[in-house]
């Protein structure tokens, strides 16, 4: 099904983007338990791009309606009157990534309360009690194959460098904490730490920058997601590095395989956005129509490189359905 982009008018905060599935959800002013919606972590990202033509998908098989309302910025404070309003509409159920593992407690505490069921989706809160179920990949092996991905990349030794996008974020954190406890394998390389760069790319290559004139031999860099990656790969290119300090990113958009391709990235970790937006669809409806529901689903990545790219292109992210 071809879907519409739109924005919110009146109900929710000026610049919110709507990304809408078969029309707004809650058109008809009632609640509706064949309806879902879901609320990703921000709009335009590929990964959740890819999620949504998943879900939608699955959706589709079972005879539901999926609309799709996301933030235009990965922030808790533009998501959480998106799912207000989303619960003013009372869906079935809502399939949500959580922007930040205790800020979205609250609102998402209310949706349940109210009597939707609700599904998490990549993120997730640190109260486990909330949801009914966690899809996500699982991050902690992410991380731990992305740190024996570029210890490959590095020959076991030098500094390596994590870039982390913001703190409380479940997903990355978990990338990064498995990545650290993964180098204690490699005593040759050492880890000058994790920095964050608020989700912006810009602030990425800045990180970059700075690391490089406070550690001209750094061998390797970590990226934990979309942004991160392509910032790093910026910073890298500015300082003409590119190829020579080893950069490993998590994901994999059209801009980071044009990147991995030419060989501004070395590695990604790839995840299967659509196989965890079908999954939590199928959760959602499970739990709409009384059926057992599995509380934790983790979905396996892969590592790609150049060599490798062409044979694993089912992995790569898409811009739309």
């Amino acid at each position: 099904m071809r879907k519409q982009f739109g924005v919110v008018a009146g109900a929710l905060i000026a610049g919110v983007l709507v990304v809408g599935c078969t029309g707004n959800v809650g058109d008809s002013g009632g609640g509706d338990s064949k309806k879902l919606v879901l609320i990703p972590g921000v709009a335009d990202e590929p990964f959740y791009i890819s999620m949504q033509c998943g879900a939608e998908t699955k959706a589709e098989e079972l005879g539901y309606e999926l609309g799709t309302q996301a933030p235009t910025k990965f922030d808790a404070a533009q998501q959480t009157p998106i799912l207000s309003g989303v619960v003013s509409n009372k869906p079935g159920g809502i399939l949500i990534a959580p922007t930040h593992a205790t800020a979205m407690a609250s609102p998402i505490k209310q949706a349940r309360d109210a009597g939707i069921k609700i599904v998490e989706v990549d993120t997730a809160l640190d109260d486990t009690s909330v949801a009914l179920s966690s899809i996500a990949s699982d991050n902690a092996k992410g991380g731990e194959l992305a740190a024996r991905t570029l210890a490959k990349l590095v020959g076991d030794k030098g500094p390596v460098l994590v870039i982390n996008t913001k703190a409380g974020t479940s997903t990355t954190d978990a990338r990064a904490r498995g990545f650290e406890d993964a180098l204690k394998a490699f005593p040759g390389m050492t880890s000058l730490g994790v920095q964050y760069n608020n989700n912006e790319a810009a602030q990425a290559a800045s990180i970059v920058t700075a690391t490089l004139a406070a550690h001209p031999d750094l061998a390797g860099i970590f990226a934990t997601n979309l942004s991160s990656a392509e910032g790093a790969a910026t910073g890298l290119r500015n300082a003409n590095k590119l190829g020579q300090v080893k950069l490993v990113g998590f994901d994999a958009s059209p801009k980071q395989v044009e990147d991995l391709k030419a060989g501004t990235v070395q590695a990604l970790i790839v995840q299967d956005p659509g196989g965890i937006g079908a999954k939590g669809v199928e959760q959602a409806v499970a739990a709409i129509e009384g059926k057992p529901v599995t509380r934790t689903i983790q979905t396996d990545m892969v590592a790609i490189t150049q060599a490798d790219m062409d044979a694993n292109s089912k992995y790569f992210y898409k811009r739309k359905c």
